[in-house]
């Protein structure tokens, strides 16, 4: 199976396409409408050299778009942004933490939306976190020193493409 490194567009693709294939993504969430975005806070070291966001819409079940947005855009679209470091992510991603436990001890920070709504909708984090990680995720902390440079190169020019 195909590793997708993170926050990039090659990984969101796959997630795209894996909730939409598999029904139990769907079934999950129709009761939620939802427009929620989650913010990588800048991580020099990590390639990321500025904060990168991507979203969620998510209609009845339906996955209406999954992808990134810039700053102004999440802030218009989005009934929530979360934002975190990227080790924060990390962890979430990897299941070695838990969505609500680390957003009540203020790991997960809520920079739009309201504390009642976020806990509104936690109960769907772990089912989410699913659906991201069906395909294997690489992390910029266990990638060689030619692959971040790659890496680097790589979110660069998708950044400049896509303008976030």
């Amino acid at each position: 199976m195909t590793v997708c490194q993170i926050c990039t567009p090659e990984w969101l693709e796959a997630s795209a396409n894996s909730y939409r294939s598999d029904p139990r993504f769907a079934k999950a969430f129709e009761k939620l409408t939802l427009k929620i975005c989650f913010k990588f806070k800048a991580e020099k070291a990590w390639g990321i050299e500025k904060d990168i966001i991507y979203g969620a819409f998510v209609d009845k079940g339906q996955l209406m778009r999954l992808s990134f947005f810039s700053e102004e855009d999440a802030k218009r679209q989005a009934d929530f942004i979360l934002a975190a470091t990227p080790q924060e992510w990390k962890k979430i991603l990897r299941k070695e933490s838990k969505f609500v436990t680390d957003f009540m001890l203020g790991k997960i920070g809520l920079e739009q939306g309201s504390k009642a709504g976020v806990l509104g909708v936690a109960p769907y984090a772990g089912t989410f976190v699913d659906a991201l990680t069906q395909t294997p995720l690489q992390f910029p902390d266990e990638m060689s020193p030619d692959e971040l440079t790659q890496y680097r190169s790589h979110m660069e020019e998708f950044r400049a493409r896509l303008g976030v």
